[in-house]
């Protein structure tokens, strides 16, 4: 093994004296200095277009880097200005339902009302029952009315010192006293708890002149609502084959996806609501 190593050294040794003997004092170039050459040139050129390329590969990645930046800080800037957006149309949602509502206690200007927020809801898709703001430091009691500028929302079911729990009609059922406003047929309004944000009116077999369209309201003979808030309009008619009991599957004019704002009437004239400043007691 060692033997065919010296004679690989031997060999090379011997070539490289020749070439260096061949390439002393001559003026051309053999022709082992020009394969040499031309070898040599062609690795420099070609290395030459590698380094080019790799520049415009790397000047590329450059190119789309900057690009991604310059992506991400312009849709960074248009989720703010979608943000921006959004919250101008809620202050102007916001304004519109408080506007809606002061001409809402213009109209029921013959009992105390005050406006209030909505601070909770259980979870859900509807405003089944949900809390307000405002409680006994305002006045407020149970069975008080709950209004919005499109109609019936529901009633105070449990009041505390600073909040209040509020029950609508697609949650409750206790019966609400109704009638049409187009015949003035008298009926009862709770949930229809077979569907969801809706109500049921039934009526007598007098009232039967009932037809789907028709808008229902709160009637004069309620004792906790102010008479001829909207409830909601008539959908459909159902006979019950058990009982044979009519009634109505209505629609409620208030949208229990989206709500904010609220009014509460106090029906009952003899006190006026009251701003309690100090902490009390819940009443």
């Amino acid at each position: 093994m060692k033997s065919k190593y010296k004679f690989v050294v031997i060999t090379l040794a011997v070539v490289s004296i020749s070439c260096a003997g061949f390439s002393y004092n001559r003026s051309a170039p053999t022709p082992v200095d020009s394969a040499l050459g031309y070898a040599a040139a062609t690795a420099a050129s070609l290395n030459v277009k590698i380094i080019d390329k790799l520049e415009n590969v790397a000047a590329y990645f450059r190119g789309i880097s900057r690009l991604n930046a310059e992506n991400e800080k312009l849709r960074e800037e248009l989720l703010s200005a979608r943000a921006q957006l959004n919250s101008l149309k809620l202050v102007e949602q916001e304004n519109t339902q408080l506007s809606a509502l002061l001409k809402m206690q213009e109209e029921y200007s013959d009992f105390p009302t005050i406006g209030a927020r909505i601070i909770a809801k259980d979870p859900g898709n509807w405003f089944n029952t949900f809390l307000i703001d405002k409680g006994a430091n305002y006045g407020l009691k149970k069975n008080m009315a709950v209004i919005t500028a499109d109609g019936l929302v529901g009633k105070i079911s449990e009041c505390g010192y600073n909040y209040s729990k509020v029950v609508s009609i697609i949650d409750d059922s206790d019966a609400v006293s109704a009638q049409s406003v187009r015949t003035n047929s008298v009926g009862y309004v709770t949930a229809d708890f077979s569907e969801e944000a809706q109500c049921r009116m039934q009526y007598s077999e007098n009232n039967s002149d009932i037809i789907v369209g028709d808008e229902i309201v709160t009637s004069y003979i309620s004792e906790i609502y102010p008479r001829g808030i909207s409830i909601g309009h008539v959908k459909k008619l159902i006979t019950d084959e058990k009982t044979s009991l009519k009634y109505a599957i209505i629609e409620p004019s208030v949208d229990f996806s989206r709500l904010d704002h609220v009014l509460v009437i106090n029906k009952n004239t003899s006190y006026d609501f009251t701003e309690v400043t100090t902490v009390g007691s819940d009443e």
